[in-house]
């Protein structure tokens, strides 16, 4: 008889799974590692392919996070809310570390492939639009990008009219007995939100009383690192794109580096910046 335990590793890890799941199965590896597909014979691209999918992994988990969050903040659920906006901002370090290592490809080896990339660029992702609109930061022109894709236009468009992140924020200060305009409440969601005068003093009360306004007080900081990763996103993003393009015209057709810098100045919620120099 022979000694079957010999096959049996010593630690008790599992070696048969011919009718079991294994990590392969349950992360679809096959499908995922085979996403990687080259237009040229450059060995960089493989760089410069996964870098992107990886980013757009990590936009995936934060709309997650911050759609749950909002819902969270919305039934009063601060605590669980907090969780995941402090995980968002761990996600956005994720992105940011992503950038040091496709600053590792030089321009002459990118020059080498970026025609096989055609008018594909970074400016078309869907996901980075859905941040920004989850986040509550609206542009009409962007949905029209995605009309050919049904199912995604209509996701974009659910997202696009719904109250983001610092809507229902605002909305928790006004549930908490500030006053607040009505027309920020009742305002038409997918229109560009604009600073509010209302919104600024709530947010300074909390700041001066924070140990009466705790959670409004946490949610606000919670905020704030959100937008303070973004921007060293966007920055990191910016010198990156300068470092390898120069001031060459995007593959999308925008200015590239002049572009991002643009955006540079952009901020999701003002006032929480704005009682920074009034405390």
């Amino acid at each position: 008889m022979s000694d079957t335990r010999r096959d049996i590793p010593s630690d008790g890890a599992y070696t048969d799974f011919k009718e079991k799941m294994t990590y392969g199965d349950y992360l679809q590896l096959d499908s995922l590692l085979d996403s990687q597909k080259r237009l040229s014979d450059h060995h960089d691209e493989m760089l410069f392919i996964v870098i992107h999918q990886v980013s757009e992994l990590w936009l995936k988990l934060m709309i997650h996070e911050i759609e749950a969050a909002t819902n969270a903040i919305q039934n009063d659920e601060f605590q669980s809310a907090f969780k995941m906006l402090s995980r968002v901002s761990k996600i956005q370090s994720q992105i940011i570390h992503g950038w040091d290592v496709l600053s590792t490809l030089t321009p002459a080896e990118y020059m080498e492939f970026r025609n096989y990339l055609g008018n594909a660029s970074g400016f078309q992702s869907y996901q980075y639009r859905l941040v920004e609109f989850v986040l509550g930061y609206k542009t009409p022109h962007i949905v029209k990008i995605y009309e050919k894709d049904e199912a995604l236009h209509h996701r974009l468009q659910e997202a696009f009219e719904a109250p983001g992140l610092y809507d229902v924020s605002i909305q928790a200060l006004a549930k908490n007995g500030f006053f607040i305009n009505q027309s920020i409440l009742e305002r038409d969601f997918s229109k560009k939100y604009e600073q509010d005068s209302t919104v600024e003093d709530a947010w300074l009360e909390v700041y001066k009383n924070k140990d009466k306004y705790w959670d409004l007080y946490q949610l606000a900081e919670k905020l704030v690192d959100i937008e303070d990763w973004f921007q060293q996103w966007r920055f990191r993003h910016m010198k990156t794109v300068e470092r390898i393009i120069g001031h060459k015209t995007g593959t999308g057709g925008t200015s590239g580096v002049g572009y991002l810098k643009k955006v540079l100045d952009h901020y999701f919620f003002p006032e929480l910046w704005e009682i920074r120099s009034k405390l």
